[in-house]
C-alpha cells in the first residue's frame, strides 16, 4: 500500500495448468498451437483471490499446489479497500460465482479473474487466455472432449473458501 494516496497493486497470476504439455500437444491434438491451459487468480492486498470448483477462495500468493506462477500481470492499481473488496467478493459468492456455478468453458477461474480485475481497475486481463475456451472449442477434437471437459471442474488444493459451505476466512 502507498500510504500516501492509498492505492493497491493489483496482479494477475497465470499458471498453466498443462505445465507445458499443451504447447506439445495441441499442434497434434487440436492442430493448432495452444501455449496453455491457463488458470489465473488477482492479487491484491497481499492475497491471492481465484474461482473454482469450491467456490471463491484465497491464500497466500502462490500458496496453491500449483506453487509459484508462470507469468504475472500489472493489472494497475486500485482505490477499492480491502474491506469494501471483500463484500464484493462475498457478494459474488453467494451469487454469479458460487460453486455449483463453476463451468470449465463458460464461467471459471479466469471469467472471475476478468470480472474482478474490472472492478478493481476498470481493464480486462489478457485476450489470449479469455479466448482460449473458444479456441479449444473450434476444433472438432475440442468438441469432442467437451463432455468429458464440462464434467471437470478445477479447484487448485491450499486456499480457504472465502465463502459458501466452507468457513470463512
Amino acid at each position: 500500500m502507498d500510504q500516501h494516496n492509498s492505492t493497491y497493486a493489483v496482479k494477475l497470476y497465470v499458471y498453466d495448468l498443462s505445465k507445458g504439455m499443451a504447447r506439445q500437444l495441441s499442434p497434434i491434438m487440436l492442430g493448432k498451437q495452444l501455449d496453455g491451459i491457463w488458470h489465473t487468480s488477482i492479487v491484491v492486498y497481499g492475497e491471492e483471490f481465484f474461482f473454482g470448483g469450491e467456490g471463491i477462495a484465497s491464500c497466500q500468493p502462490g500458496g496453491t499446489m500449483l506453487g509459484a506462477p508462470n507469468s504475472v500481470v500489472e493489472l494497475g492499481n486500485t482505490e477499492v479497500t480491502e474491506e469494501i473488496f471483500m463484500e464484493y467478493l462475498s457478494s459474488l459468492g453467494e451469487s454469479t460465482y458460487r460453486a455449483d456455478r463453476y463451468r470449465l468453458f463458460e464461467h471459471n477461474c479466469n471469467t472471475f479473474s476478468n470480472e474482478v480485475a474490472q472492478f478493481l481497475t476498470g481493464s480486462k486481463i489478457p485476450s489470449y487466455i479469455t479466448d482460449l475456451p473458444a479456441e479449444v472449442l473450434s476444433t472438432p477434437f475440442g468438441q469432442a472432449l467437451r463432455p468429458f471437459l464440462d464434467s471437470i471442474s478445477i479447484a487448485p488444493p491450499g486456499g480457504n473458501v472465502v465463502n459458501g459451505h466452507y468457513s470463512q476466512r
